[in-house]
């Protein structure tokens, strides 16, 4: 299947879908072809007045589909923690986490809870909430977890564990998002050996270059060329989304699977699976990142 596209998603009638940071841009256009499909789909976002009118153009475009909105912002344990009970609550049953909310490329901040923000957020943000619902997967069959990894994985080489909170070396918002990546690499192939012979299968899926809202923290020097070239290089969101909706629903994906745009340098084109580096299969490397990341963020995993 050489050019996969939305109309190749299969019917996702009485499926829960639950997708982070689906107000804009890539996860909202994941949330509304998974509606469009027959899914029940959970907007999770930090700004519910958004996430309420994502969840009517949604429901403008699915009007059969059923579309909740919760809050929850990944760079707050607090909040990560009762959006995460909340969803427990309410969905006993899900089918999708899909884990796509995320910054890129800010200046130097924190999250509220002190960690560097593309780490605390990208990473140590999903891997608690998906820690806090597998148990809400693990007694669905055909259950998966996807989590958006990114090319900038390549950018740093590997996880500086001496300092994952950027306080020994100057920062670097490009290196600092690599390694986020990285991270949701990582954590996706171990959460996928942790999950070997259960009902739950973790994969996870980049969009390749895609003009979203991701962008609006360039360096100033990089904007002006971004804007010159984004047009040759970059896809809409709407294409963007379309290797994390494969990843979601494609009955022939496995555990463990990557997904990225086919095209030349993964830039663009129809979704396949691809390649990561040799440093996000690492092994040692991800027991060490899921250590860390249980003590960082106090969730372990029934795993």
């Amino acid at each position: 299947m050489s050019k996969w596209t939305e109309a190749d998603i299969p019917d996702q009638t009485g499926r829960v879908a639950i997708i982070t940071g689906a107000n804009t841009g890539l996860g909202f256009e994941t949330a509304r072809a998974l509606a469009e499909h027959g899914a029940h789909v959970v907007i999770a976002v930090r700004d519910t007045t958004k996430g309420t009118a994502a969840a009517g153009r949604i429901a403008k475009a699915a009007p059969k589909a059923g579309v909740d909105v919760v809050e929850l912002d990944l760079g707050s344990l607090d909040s990560v923690r009762a959006g995460a009970g909340e969803l427990a609550a309410r969905f006993p049953r899900i089918d999708l986490l899909i884990n796509n909310a995320g910054v890129m490329y800010p200046p130097k901040q924190t999250t509220a809870d002190g960690f560097e923000l593309q780490f605390g957020t990208n990473h140590l943000g999903a891997f608690a909430l998906t820690g806090l619902l597998i148990e809400n997967l693990l007694s669905v069959p055909g259950s998966r977890v996807v989590t958006l990894g990114s090319i900038a994985h390549r950018i740093l080489g590997k996880i500086d564990f001496a300092d994952l909170e950027w306080e020994k070396r100057r920062y670097n918002r490009v290196a600092a998002y690599g390694q986020s990546k990285l991270a949701n690499l990582l954590f996706t192939y171990e959460l996928a050996r942790r999950l070997a012979g259960t009902n739950t299968i973790a994969v996870a899926a980049h969009p390749g270059f895609s003009d979203t809202e991701l962008m609006r923290h360039l360096p100033a020097l990089i904007k002006p060329g971004w804007r010159l070239v984004a047009p040759l290089v970059a896809q809409n969101a709407e294409r963007g989304a379309l290797p994390t909706l494969r990843a979601a629903t494609d009955p022939a994906v496995e555990n463990g699977q990557y997904y990225g745009p086919g095209g030349p340098g993964e830039l663009q084109g129809h979704p396949k699976r691809v390649n990561s580096s040799a440093q996000s299969h690492d092994r040692a490397a991800g027991q060490r990142l899921w250590e860390v990341s249980e003590e960082l963020t106090g969730v372990t995993y029934p795993v």
